[in-house]
Parts: structure tokens; C-alpha cells; sequence
């Protein structure tokens, strides 16, 4: 792995654990048993590491959503795919890091915005269409609509205002957001088919 790219992966799994305010390129430089003068032949500051660490997670997320798609049965399965994806990713996430973002790197949290606004949303759509057609999800449904709140509903449980952290676990949050936003859209027939998926992944778990 070069060095820039170490550089950049270090940084990230910092600012995800524990947010971006809180992390200084004294302590990356710490993590990576480099000297900070390293840090800055690669970036020119801090906030340049942060935009390009988030454009970084951004596209693996992109791959795995991807994969999780190209390998999915149907829509229902597809969307216990994400659900999975999801508590991996939320697992060391600090609610702390958007926060940061929208307050203190502009440039990243642009990155963020049309990764929520275009990608993810254009990619619910796709989903809701699809499960739709497939006869798993209500036909009544506008996926325009429901998109839009559900990756509004992502960023509403990092908000420490409306979710305090001393009384909301966060993760937990953004779980059962996405639980009640599937069984909101679901028919009889996907309700039955997400059941069967459900209980595929919990014995699933508990072997491993």
C-alpha cells in the first residue's frame, strides 16, 4: 500500500470511530507511526484528508451497495442486504462525524450531500420500482416520495438535537428507521417473503 493511501485509511478509520473535530493530524501521524511533516508532503491540511477520506468511503460503499444488488434474489432481498450492510458499517461509526462535516469541511460535506441527494436516492428508487413491479411492494407507493424520506431519515438519527446520545443509541435508531420504512412498503406477499429472508439471516448469524 502506498503511503498516501495508508495515509488516507488511517485517518478515515479515526474519523469514523471517533469523529473529525476531535481527530488532529498529531494523533493520525500518532496512529500511523509516522511524522506529521509526512502527513503534509501528502495533504496540504487537514481538511483536504478529510474530503478525500470521505470520497474514498463514499465509492467502497458504492461497491458494496452494488454488490449487494447485483447478488440480490429479488427487492425484498436486496433490502435485507442493505439492512445487513448497514449494521457493519454503523458498528464503529461515530453519530459525531456529520455534524462535523456539515460544520467544519464544507468540501466533504458536499461530497456527503450529493452521495445522499443522487446516489442513494436515485438507488431507493431503482428498488422501489423494482420490488413494485415484482408484486413485494405496495403498488400505491410514489418512490419518488418514499426515497427522499428515507435518506432524510438517515441523517435525522445522526442529529444529536432530535436523537440525544445519552438517551438514543444511535445505531439502534437508524435500525429501526429502516425496519419500520420496509414493513411501511411492503405487501402481504413481500411481508411473508421478508419474514422467510429475516429468519434466513438470523440462523445465518447465529452459526457464525
Amino acid at each position: 500500500m502506498e503511503v498516501k493511501d495508508k495515509i488516507v485509511e488511517g485517518a478515515s478509520f479515526l474519523f469514523h470511530k471517533y469523529g473529525v473535530r476531535s481527530v488532529s493530524m498529531d494523533d493520525i501521524a500518532r496512529h500511523l507511526s509516522m511524522s506529521k511533516k509526512t502527513l503534509y508532503q501528502y495533504f496540504k491540511d487537514k481538511d483536504e484528508l478529510v474530503t478525500i477520506g470521505i470520497q474514498l468511503h463514499m465509492e467502497n460503499e458504492k461497491s458494496e451497495y452494488q454488490q449487494i444488488e447485483d447478488n440480490a434474489k429479488d427487492a425484498i432481498h436486496e433490502m435485507t442486504g442493505v439492512s445487513s450492510l448497514m449494521r457493519k458499517n454503523l458498528r464503529d461509526l461515530n453519530p459525531a462525524l456529520l455534524f462535523d462535516l456539515q460544520k467544519y469541511h464544507p468540501n466533504a460535506w458536499n461530497v456527503w450531500l450529493d452521495f445522499k441527494h443522487n446516489y442513494i436516492k436515485d438507488s431507493i428508487v431503482a428498488t422501489l420500482r423494482r420490488g413494485v413491479e415484482q408484486g413485494l411492494f405496495r403498488k400505491e407507493i410514489d418512490p419518488e416520495v418514499m426515497a427522499i424520506f428515507r435518506v432524510e431519515q438517515v441523517q435525522i438519527a445522526f442529529d444529536d438535537r432530535i436523537f440525544p446520545t445519552d438517551k438514543f443509541d444511535f445505531k439502534e435508531v437508524q435500525i429501526k428507521f429502516l425496519d419500520h420504512f420496509v414493513h411501511g412498503i411492503v405487501n402481504d406477499k413481500g411481508r411473508k417473503l421478508l419474514s422467510q429472508y429475516l429468519e434466513q439471516e438470523t440462523k445465518t448469524n447465529s452459526i457464525h
